[in-house]
């Protein structure tokens, strides 16, 4: 049966009102609101052009409901910044990804969630150090992010929107938790972006009601804590730091330049005065919209393993697509960035190995 709630899933994914779509379609808006109501079944020729002007197959269109992402279970990075239209598309990716994850979980063994619920702590720095602590890795710097909390099972995906405006989100579903980042910004703030949603699943995983401002600024502390711990950052910092010791000390952390400056501001090893003054010189140097001294891009450890192993059952993403009846650029779009630009042989090279295939 022809589903309308995937119908207006392709639509808001795509950005368009029920009007543009209408357009796009060659059918009238009163139709495509009675079909989006479920008041009347489309016939086949109305779905062949919905289906065209959605750039998305008509078996999408006869699907059995995709999970819905419950709008306050979503912690968004960068909420009071979006638009309505950005919100709604990054929400039904996150749908998408939940089918595209569920495939996957059908033919692999995937890690278990090894996250603990720290909401109690009484402050982002203390709910760092617990979990640096419950998970044994002391305070020395993070070589891969996404690699480690890959083997605690945490899923990540991607979002292929190309927009400031979306940084990243997450959320927990079925008792595993979900981070999807936006590969549009620097590896350094991608960086930042993960541990910030490592910092929303474990300390805002109980739903308890706070405001977006306050959940923000605990996710923003928690991840600047988690990646800098204080102890290794008072060891490391110069008697004196100026900017080209900011520079210097970024690298060891992988953050980037403002991040660091930050950190050395709160833990009070830089005066007001000289941390508006280092910001100040960071700015001139290009250090607020990027990073011109970069570090590599974090990629996942988990994806290129598991379409390794796909390609040698000669299982392609056009096939993926297939099975869920996505376009094959809503499959790519879920992992791009995460896999290296590698051919199909490159990816049998991966070296992780901690991914066993159950069919």
């Amino acid at each position: 049966m022809f589903n309308h709630k995937r119908l207006i899933m392709a639509r808001k994914r795509k950005g368009l009102t029920a009007k543009s779509l209408a357009e796009l379609a060659g059918i009238s808006p009163v139709t495509l609101s009675r079909i989006e109501k479920a008041l009347n079944p489309p016939d086949d020729s109305t779905v062949e052009k919905l289906s065209k002007a959605l750039g998305y197959p008509k078996q999408f269109l006869y699907g059995e409901d995709l999970e819905d992402l419950d709008t306050d279970a979503v912690s968004f990075r960068s909420l009071s910044t979006m638009t309505a239209k950005e919100k709604h598309s990054a929400l039904v990716a996150g749908s998408l990804g939940l089918s595209l994850l569920s495939w996957i979980d059908d033919r692999f063994n995937l890690p278990k969630p090894d996250l603990i619920d720290l909401s109690h702590e009484v402050s982002p720095e203390h709910a760092a150090n617990a979990l640096r602590q419950y998970w044994n890795i002391g305070v020395q710097p993070i070589t891969n992010l996404m690699h480690l909390m890959e083997t605690k099972g945490v899923r990540f995906l991607a979002m292929s929107e190309n927009t400031a405006s979306v940084d990243a989100y997450s959320f927990w579903m079925g008792g595993v938790p979900h981070v999807y980042l936006n590969n549009f910004k620097s590896a350094e703030r991608s960086i930042f972006d993960t541990a910030h949603e490592l910092g929303h699943l474990v300390m805002h995983c109980n739903g308890e009601a706070k405001s977006s401002r306050e959940a923000e600024r605990e996710a923003n502390a928690f991840a600047s804590s988690f990646l800098m711990p204080k102890d290794d950052v008072i060891s490391r910092s110069p008697r004196f730091v100026n900017t080209e010791a900011v520079i210097n000390l970024k690298a060891r952390w992988r953050v980037s330049a403002m991040a660091m400056a930050y950190r050395l501001h709160v833990l009070k090893l830089v005066t007001e005065w000289q941390y508006k003054s280092i910001i100040i010189e960071l700015s001139k140097r290009g250090f607020r919209k990027g990073e011109p001294v970069g570090v590599e891009r974090e990629r996942s450890a988990i994806w290129p393993k598991v379409l390794s192993q796909l390609w040698s059952e000669r299982v392609t993403k056009k096939e993926i697509a297939n099975d869920l009846a996505l376009p094959l650029y809503e499959v790519e779009a879920l992992i791009e960035g995460l896999v290296p630009d590698l051919n199909e042989e490159e990816r049998n090279k991966s070296s992780y190995t901690g991914l066993r295939s159950v069919r």
